[in-house]
């Protein structure tokens, strides 16, 4: 059995009376088939040529006619244009056409009205489709692949209907997002509406409602200097695409193993339309490894330690506080059901240890997971990005405290305009640092030494 395609524009009157042709043959003849192509007259040229480029074809004219044999398989044979097909048609099955020029005429014009109202019906129908867009910068980065599949969900956006996921990276190849998307699509997740691939700045951040910055994969052979030139020209230029094409309601989350504040404070500094509470760096990663210390100290689980504070550079001078840390399932002298949780300080006697191997062993965590997996501690970089989408988006308790690099609000005595990591608190989708935390000295003195490491950063 043969199927034959049948291609031309709306308003040719040849393709009107080779649509009616081929109608009639269907309806009489119980194993011919005609699949129809009706093509907008301003879309048919650039349409023609790329159809027979593609099948290594000449024609000129429309209509075009092939046949496909969906029982051999294999590629389409070039039929020709309507004289061929009438020829073809009074061959093989002794049927020919007689429909008067009028009548041709009339049948294209309502070929083409047709086909105008489907091309309306179709923009009504996708511009009721909404989507949430999500950017995710360097996205050949490792992180994706444990950050995607769970990004998507209604657990991270509930009262997100549908998802277009753009992937950004000016470093990687065409193809290696090729296979990312395809990665992606073959997840099959219900939110989930499309994935576009993008290697260069032209449309990046286009109506963005979330930006996740991941990091770069720099050269090893690139020295600190060479970054941070880097990182000024490419984040001062995220920060300018920002403010003229993505929503100003849009998130940026910075996540990052070097210079993490830097580079938000570059994007502040670049989209002054968006509002600065809108951009943030993880700390969450910081805590998720410190906590995993401190369980691994007192037999309970990471999960069972709360509500640690990152102070600081993230990526530089940072101390880890646990002031307002909790330890729930201790096996100590006082036990208690399962949501009896006891201060993390009073458990952990070694004041030592906590002012200095503790926080050596938090900076090192990263660097010894690298080691011993060969690859960056990608998963835990994914969790913590999550965390913070959740908590804005309203999954988290308003009594939660994490840890953000934020626009520094100029309290602590901290020195305005500088991005540091402080504790927060969600409620009703919006952070707000707390100022309840206990600022001794030393720790002043530590965020004051932080903070001139940044505007060191930054004027270098």
């Amino acid at each position: 059995m043969a199927k034959f395609v049948l291609a031309g524009k709306s308003d040719c009157p040849h393709y009107a009376k080779a649509e009616l042709l081929a109608d009639s043959l269907q309806r009489s003849l119980p194993n011919f088939r005609i699949h129809k192509l009706s093509i907008l007259p301003h879309e048919w040229q650039e349409w023609l040529e790329a159809t027979c480029k593609r099948n290594g074809w000449k024609h000129e004219t429309s209509p075009l006619v092939w046949r496909e044999l969906v029982v051999q398989g294999g590629k389409g044979v070039l039929l020709g244009g309507f004289s061929d097909f009438l020829e073809h048609c009074q061959d093989y099955y002794s049927v020919t056409s007689d429909m008067p020029t009028d009548v041709m005429l009339t049948v294209a014009a309502e070929n083409l009205e047709t086909k105008m109202n489907l091309v309306v019906e179709e923009q009504h129908r996708v511009s009721l489709i909404k989507p949430l867009h999500i950017w995710i910068s360097s996205a050949l980065n490792p992180t994706s692949h444990f950050l995607i599949p769970n990004l998507l969900s209604a657990e991270v956006f509930p009262h997100v209907s549908t998802i277009s996921l753009h992937l950004l990276d000016l470093e990687g190849t065409e193809e290696g997002l090729q296979g990312l998307r395809m990665e992606t699509e073959d997840l099959a997740l219900s939110l989930l509406h499309q994935v576009t691939i993008h290697t260069d700045l032209e449309q990046a951040f286009q109506d963005a409602d979330v930006i996740l910055l991941l990091d770069e994969g720099w050269s090893d052979d690139s020295d600190e200097e060479e970054k941070r030139k880097g990182l000024s020209d490419r984040y001062g230029e995220y920060g300018r695409l920002m403010d003229t094409r993505a929503n100003k309601a849009v998130t940026v989350i910075v996540c990052a193993d070097s210079f993490a504040n830097l580079r938000c404070s570059l994007l502040l500094d670049n989209a002054h339309s968006i509002d600065s509470s809108q951009f943030v760096t993880v700390s969450t990663q910081l805590e998720i490894e410190a906590k995993a210390i401190i369980a691994r100290k007192l037999k309970v689980r990471t999960s069972d330690v709360t509500n640690v504070i990152v102070w600081g550079n993230i990526s530089g001078r940072f101390y880890i506080d646990l002031q307002w840390a909790k330890v729930f399932n201790y096996d100590g002298a006082i036990r208690g059901p399962a949501f009896f949780s006891q201060p993390a300080q009073m458990i952990l006697h070694d004041r030592k240890w906590l002012e200095t191997d503790f926080q050596d062993l938090v900076r090192c965590r990263r660097a010894a997971v690298a080691s011993k997996s060969c690859r960056v501690a990608a998963m835990s970089a994914a969790n913590g990005i999550l965390a913070i989408l959740k908590a804005w988006n309203g999954i988290c308790s308003p009594d939660e405290v994490f840890s953000m690099g934020v626009l520094c609000p100029g309290d602590y005595n901290l020195p305005d305009g500088v991005v540091l990591s402080l504790p927060v608190t969600f409620t009703d989708g919006k952070w707000s640092v707390r100022f309840d935390a206990t600022v001794g000295d030393e720790l002043k003195e530590r965020l004051q030494l932080a903070a001139s490491e940044l505007k060191q950063e930054k004027e270098l």
